[in-house]
């Protein structure tokens, strides 16, 4: 195996690649985040119902960013990395700067518009980690892969951070949609230089070989399983966002505080997140093993997740607190979404490494949908806690039996 020196491995890590991915990261998150910070002012400012409208919203977007994947993740395949990394932008960027104009739009069901243009932004939104993660991935030598997709993670989730600080300095949550659909289209200029993955480039035109075929994980048991056991690993990540800190205020009055903000609670949740995947990358580098780290990592954010809900959170902070703590447990997303692209085959990498996240992402509603029925009869944090071993039960088992990638070479067809 070829040992790099510093200078090389620099050069690998920030060549230009890496660092237009990881920007354009740092955009997706802000966007993907931005209606889970603004959902209550929002919502209060066009006169909608703050929990069974933002519900609906919520899952729309989800609902698209889960579309989203399997479009992006075909195209990508058949088209190439690069026009993912083209098309998605342009089309979350746009949607957002439409979420800025709602309350001049004259329409009197501005829920269903509203739900719409989150729909949209979604769809566009669902390319843009996995086009990233296989063309970086395919870029970097495989002993340098792991850090180099944390690095995109790592900068790319302090998006988060950015969205809530936009809004907090804006005063005005259009001018953040406004603000976040500017800078997906300032980036488009940047991806005029980026070139297409080599690997891929060895297949692109060859008529043999079947290329981005969805359905090639539903043909395969093996396949298959492989396909579910990624999808499962990423399942916590989503229980803490989408629940415990989206919801964070369901849980404020059963834990006895005032008030809690649900777009800091998302924010803190991202501090920890970026902090997390920065040091996946390292972690699985010197365990010579993406298994362990993302076991670890898991383990980890289950004890945050008892202590939060048991413990019980006896101030705002000391929730905001916990929200970081999982999220630097959660951080193994990077190195999730990574595992995913190392699993299978040039022709049908795209495909998996883009709809494997946003199957997560898209999994979120039938999460929430569980959490508002048992909530009912059980209560918040009892309907939290099932819904969490579920997730968390289902990740554990698919990491401790899916195949070990690290070195990996990924030079393969399926």
């Amino acid at each position: 195996m070829k040992e790099f020196t510093l200078n090389e491995k620099l050069k690998h890590l920030f060549s230009f690649p890496v660092i237009v991915a990881a920007l354009g990261y740092f955009v997706d998150i802000y966007d993907l985040l931005l209606f889970g910070i603004v959902r209550i002012p929002s919502l209060k400012d066009l006169n909608l119902d703050v929990d069974s409208a933002g519900t609906l919203i919520l899952n729309y977007q989800m609902t698209g960013l889960l579309l989203g994947g399997i479009l992006w993740g075909i195209l990508g395949d058949k088209k190439g990395r690069l026009s993912v990394l083209f098309g998605s932008i342009l089309v979350y960027s746009i949607a957002n700067i439409a979420c800025g104009f709602l309350p001049q739009m004259p329409f009197e069901d501005k829920t269903t518009v509203y739900a719409l243009l989150r729909f949209i932004a979604g769809i566009g939104l669902a390319g843009e980690l996995g086009a990233g993660i296989t063309l970086v991935s395919e870029s970097l030598p495989k002993q340098l892969r792991a850090i180099g997709t944390s690095i995109v993670a790592g900068f790319g989730l302090l998006g988060a951070v950015v969205a809530q600080l936009t809004v907090e300095l804006a005063g005005e949550w259009t001018v953040a949609y406004f603000i976040g659909g500017a800078l997906g289209l300032m980036l488009l200029f940047l991806r005029v230089s980026v070139v297409e993955s080599g690997i891929y480039k060895n297949i692109k035109h060859s008529a043999s070989i079947k290329k981005g075929n969805f359905f090639s994980f539903f043909t395969d048991w093996n396949r298959f399983v492989k396909y579910m056991k990624c999808i499962a690993i990423g399942l916590p990540t989503w229980f803490c966002i989408g629940i415990l800190a989206m919801m964070a205020n369901q849980f404020a009055p059963v834990m006895g505080i005032t008030s809690i903000v649900p777009g800091k609670a998302i924010m803190w949740a991202y501090v920890g997140i970026s902090a997390g995947d920065f040091a996946s990358g390292f972690i699985s580098h010197w365990l010579h093993s993406r298994k362990k780290a993302i076991l670890y990592m898991m383990l980890f954010t289950l004890i945050g997740v008892c202590l939060l809900l048991f413990n019980g959170a006896k101030s705002e902070n000391a929730y905001y607190f916990y929200c970081a703590w999982l999220g630097l447990g959660t951080g193994y997303w990077a190195m999730f979404v990574t595992v995913g692209s190392e699993q299978f085959g040039t022709n049908i990498r795209s495909t998996a490494t883009t709809t494997i996240p946003n199957m997560v992402r898209g999994l979120l509603p039938v999460m929430l949908i569980a959490f508002d029925n048992l909530k009912i009869n059980s209560g918040v944090i009892m309907a939290a806690a099932l819904v969490g071993c579920m997730a968390f039960g289902l990740a554990i088992y698919s990491t401790l039996t899916i195949e070990e990638t690290h070195n990996k070479d990924l030079d393969f067809n399926e």
